[in-house]
């Protein structure tokens, strides 16, 4: 497709995409866009494009951001001061206890994530350095994850490009033509049991302390980073209230954020109908709008949860910080149209396994077999 040379065609590194200086947002966007070769991106008509409506709120409040992590940071310290106590009365109640603190985990996960977009502070120092100590609460290398989640948003819901930051998910077609050995590998990792109570606290636990093959510098400077920083937190941890008290309080923490964690994070975009293209006919505007989930969640899941169920309009502009997501769905006719997937309705999401091409639908084994076996 032909067309005038615009600012669209600038070449920008992946290293200089992010943090962006609030001032910059509109241009970031465009650049962001360009660097997903996109022949189309706005597919507006003359009106306020999205792109404009997205531009306001963009910007983080210093104010706002130092607030909410330093609340969320405290919190959660207060949150394990009370577990400990209550070691002493029963585990049982320590246990749930845990469930609220693991919350409070993950909405320090999602600062995390939010500075790893460059939407939380204007300073990429500063949004590197809380970056890093949340890392270590969270037990996830930041600089690794970081890449890996940017991945993830320029290709989520492609189906030529799967495999990196994503759930694994195989077409119809894909599944039919595996081997007995492949499709038993795929039927487990996609069972829900191992993806939520078995993947997600290994991933978490053991898969993060490890370096990959892949990784650059950076990536592996921060697994190491992690890892030290666990460890001297493991060791005062230890010293001041003993090597079992910290195990029995800080497994259960970690081990119920990891699936409260993955679980949003499988909702996001395995929900139907939703949208699913090969490389040459994915948009970015529709994986957004369609193929990122509306998560509607009650008020004190979505406190948890730090907004993260407006997933739609994050990956629009992954340059809004988590608590302007809302008011930005709320306050503008675009996103009127966006069906919402409530907490009930999300757990039908657990039977589906395959994405149907013909059908562009996600289905179940069940149904997969209804239609395609004789």
């Amino acid at each position: 497709m032909n067309r005038e040379m615009t600012f669209y065609d600038v070449h920008v590194p992946p290293e200089e995409k992010k943090p962006y200086p609030a001032d910059m947002s509109y241009l970031c966007i465009m650049l962001t866009i360009k660097s997903m070769n996109l022949q189309n991106p706005l597919n507006e008509s003359a009106g306020t494009s999205w792109v404009e409506i997205v531009r306001q709120y963009n910007h983080p409040n210093p104010g706002k951001s130092w607030l909410q992590f330093s609340a969320n940071l405290l919190l959660y310290a207060a949150g394990w001061l009370l577990l400990y106590e209550s070691m002493a009365i029963f585990y049982w109640i320590t246990l749930a206890i845990s469930i609220p603190v693991a919350g409070m985990l993950v909405r320090l996960f999602i600062i995390y994530h939010d500075c790893s977009h460059g939407s939380f502070f204007k300073s990429a120092r500063i949004s590197d350095t809380i970056g890093l100590l949340i890392g270590i609460l969270t037990f996830t290398p930041y600089y690794h994850w970081s890449k890996n989640h940017e991945i993830h948003h320029d290709t989520a819901g492609n189906l030529d490009k799967r495999g990196i930051g994503d759930v694994w998910t195989m077409t119809v077609a894909e599944y039919r033509e595996s081997s007995r050995w492949q499709k038993t590998v795929y039927r487990f990792y996609r069972h829900p049991i191992t993806m939520f109570f078995i993947g997600a606290p290994f991933v978490f636990i053991i898969g993060n302390r490890f370096t990959k093959k892949g990784m650059n510098g950076k990536d592996r400077l921060s697994v190491y980073i992690t890892n030290a920083g666990l460890l001297v937190f493991f060791t005062l941890m230890s010293m001041l209230i003993g090597v079992k008290a910290f195990i029995l309080i800080q497994l259960p923490i970690i081990s119920f954020a990891g699936i409260f964690g993955f679980w949003l994070f499988y909702v996001q975009h395995q929900f139907d109908p939703s949208y699913w293209a090969r490389n040459d006919a994915w948009e970015y505007k529709r994986v957004a709008l369609e193929g990122s989930s509306y998560y509607k969640l009650p008020r004190v899941l979505q406190f948890f949860s730090g907004n993260i169920g407006f997933h739609h309009i994050h990956h629009l502009s992954p340059m809004i910080p988590n608590y302007n997501l809302s008011r930005c769905h709320r306050e503008n006719a675009l996103f009127s149209g966006v069906k919402p997937l409530t907490f009930w309705q999300s757990f039908k999401t657990l039977t589906f396994r395959l994405y149907d091409e013909n059908t562009k639908e996600l289905v179940s084994f069940r149904k997969m077999r209804l239609i395609y076996v004789k």
